[in-house]
């Protein structure tokens, strides 16, 4: 089942509008967005660990901007290699890090220059220069090496991108067999209208591009990913001006899911 923007719909200028909207978001952590910000929501919304992200730069944790919390999902073990699949400032990629240690690694990949910036300012300051590599890259074309990573984490991501096979069959190629995919992302329960999937900036504020939660799956087994399931859900978008814009009968929630490439058990 491959997801299908609308005819005629600008993909140009969604990577535009998503560049510009974490540009300014890595510039401007407290300006004013359709979507939360910041350790306080991280936690409260999302069951982040306060003591962890305080143990974290601030230049990181006031550009978290994820809609799920990934880490949540399953163990990941000392000497792991994990890439953070569009790792904005780091958040994600510094717990990462603390979880596989100085035998491990772990990479961040992502396309916007200023949120590269914050999260290698972030991972020297942490002291975690030696456990984290961040790569310029796309979610389409992954600078990562073939069966090479036991856990991908990916938080708010699937759902920007117009080609979400491509998107996902790039996780299964990095993944090692018996890999495992810790992947948050909106999703909506019945399909989202022409008019919302044409607005690239709904798109840039993860919910134009979200799939219906069915889709998720049917995608997952597509690429080849197996064991899909949902762990955890999250009204991520309670009180934000993006949930204004939409009707109640969507709902509009992020989810917790957890799939693996067959094969050996990684990590």
């Amino acid at each position: 089942m491959a997801f299908q923007c609308p005819t005629g719909f600008d993909v140009t200028r969604l990577r535009q509008n998503v560049l510009a909207t974490y540009d300014r978001v890595a510039r401007e952590p407290e300006g004013d967005f359709h979507f939360h910000r910041g350790p306080f929501y991280a936690a409260q919304y999302l069951g982040y660990d306060p003591v962890e992200l305080d143990a974290l730069p601030l230049r990181s944790t006031m550009r978290f901007a994820g809609v799920g919390n990934p880490l949540a999902i399953g163990p990941i073990p000392p000497g792991s290699r994990v890439l953070d699949h569009a790792c904005g400032a780091g958040t994600d990629l510094l717990l990462a890090a603390r979880r596989v240690g100085p035998t491990g690694l772990a990479i961040g990949v992502d396309m916007t220059p200023a949120m590269r910036a914050c999260a290698e300012a972030s991972a020297e300051q942490a002291g975690l220069a030696d456990e984290v590599e961040i790569r310029a890259g796309f979610y389409e074309d992954l600078p990562v090496e073939d069966a090479s990573i036991d856990v991908v984490i990916s938080n708010g991501v699937v759902n920007l991108a117009p080609d979400k096979t491509r998107v996902l069959a790039e996780i299964a190629r990095v993944l090692k067999p018996g890999g495992r995919l810790y992947l948050a992302d909106v999703v909506v329960q019945r399909e989202l209208t022409l008019e919302a999937r044409s607005n690239p900036d709904l798109w840039a504020a993860c919910i134009g591009g979200a799939l219906p939660e069915r889709d998720l799956f049917g995608l997952a087994f597509e690429v080849g990913l197996h064991d899909a399931c949902v762990t955890h859900r999250f009204d991520s978008f309670r009180d934000t001006s993006a949930e204004a814009k939409l009707s109640g009968d969507l709902r509009v929630q992020a989810v917790n899911f957890h799939a693996r490439k067959p094969g050996a058990v990684a990590g």
